[in-house]
């Protein structure tokens, strides 16, 4: 292997497989309909059953690099895991490693306060709240995140919130109790990336309201959590403020590295548990006198997904190694790369399923269509394919900057 897994690894490996198989497939079916009959604003009971027994077994926080908080793994020593807990929506939740808590967590670690970590991130870390994350805004173009108007003001010892944001994951659930909110605090700076801060907003604060929340495809609460917020007037104390006035780049890039790579890693594992339902479904039908596994065209598809995925978990593993060696900013180039590579990788072989299993595939009965709408939604969060392409080109160009 380019990547050989420690011995550390491949034993917390065996034992979220084992995990997965007692806990985890058996209890999808009710997931997907506890989501689909209590909706975005409730708490799924199955989730908080489960959660104590992945936390009793010591698969909790694993995603938390380098950290006494967690298992101390590096992000390649994280990536085959996460692949793994990646097979279901139901998994990541349940070992505490579901976006945007992980990234909210790494943030509040890295910039928070020790009030700060005493009040958030330790409840985050027992799994007992969930958090929220609030950039993007329906009325501009927020794939350009400078394009931000939320307004962050000081007013003395507090600093006064307003605006609209969308597709704030978490923020109808229940539980969920803290927001990183990200506003412009200098509207005016000539550095257009210094002109955004990041504050943390709790969510029982006057003047906040949840409008609704968005589906995906649909889907409310599954693949994600997905809402509208509204910020009227908002106060909230200075102390709140993240590393300082006109630092949210800085804070963001710091957290969307992570995160990026992480929706890769359970995206690969999405992939593979599709083509195996793929694989199975082919070999069980039977169309024009022959099983359709005998169809040319299924077993091209089959051979195609294969190589995709492979090619998908090399260029991931790659840029997890990138990350670990020279650091985020030195890697962006590889974490742009799987960006796009393994979210189009993913829509494809899961394209590739749902044609196989015919008209079913595009009921809910299989996980096709959730899992669709899950990988078609990472080709816009966290940054659209079109960014992240333009970015690698510019990086690519600037090697012949002096031809």
């Amino acid at each position: 292997m380019l990547f050989p897994m420690s011995p550390k690894v491949v034993e917390l490996k065996r034992r979220l497989e084992n995990f997965m198989d007692r806990h985890i497939y058996p209890n999808e079916e009710r997931f997907y309909r506890e989501a689909e009959e209590l909706g975005p604003w409730k708490v799924y009971p199955i989730v908080e059953e489960l959660k104590p027994l992945a936390r009793a077994e010591g698969l909790w926080n694993l995603f938390l690099p380098q950290s006494h908080h967690g298992a101390g793994l590096t992000n390649l020593e994280y990536a085959p895991l996460c692949e793994v807990m990646g097979r279901s929506h139901l998994a990541p939740e349940v070992f505490n490693c579901s976006a945007p808590d992980t990234g909210n967590m790494e943030v509040l670690e890295r910039y928070g306060s020790e009030q700060d970590k005493e009040r958030w991130l330790k409840p985050l870390l027992a799994g007992e709240i969930r958090s929220c994350f609030a950039m993007t805004e329906p009325a501009v173009a927020s794939s350009d995140a400078t394009n931000i108007e939320s307004r962050i003001v000081r007013d003395g010892d507090h600093y006064v919130i307003n605006g609209r944001k969308w597709y704030t994951t978490n923020a109808t659930d229940p539980r969920c109790k803290i927001c990183i909110f990200m506003g412009k605090t200098d509207p005016d700076n000539p550095d257009r990336h210094r002109q955004q801060s990041m504050i943390l907003v709790p969510m029982d604060t006057p003047g906040i309201e949840v409008k609704r929340p968005l589906p995906v495809f649909g889907f409310y609460g599954v693949p994600d959590r997905a809402s509208e917020v509204v910020f009227t007037d908002v106060r909230v104390p200075k102390e709140n403020m993240l590393l300082g006035e006109g630092r949210g780049f800085e804070i963001a890039q710091g957290r969307l590295g992570p995160g990026r790579i992480h929706h890769c890693m359970r995206l690969i594992g999405l992939a593979e548990r599709t083509l195996e339902k793929m694989c199975r479904r082919v070999r069980s039908r039977v169309a024009f006198g022959k099983p359709v596994s005998e169809q040319t065209v299924t077993q091209e598809r089959i051979a195609e997904a294969r190589i995709m995925i492979e090619q998908a978990r090399l260029l991931t593993l790659n840029a997890a190694s990138a990350m670990d060696t020279v650091g985020n900013k030195v890697a962006r180039t590889e974490i742009a790369m799987i960006k796009v590579a393994v979210p189009n990788m993913a829509c494809q072989v899961i394209d590739w399923a749902i044609q196989a299993h015919g008209g079913g595939g595009t009921s809910n009965d299989f996980g096709l269509t959730q899992a669709y709408a899950t990988a078609r939604l990472l080709r816009l969060a966290d940054g659209p394919d079109e960014v992240h392409r333009n970015q690698i080109a510019r990086l690519e160009l600037k090697k012949y900057s002096n031809v």
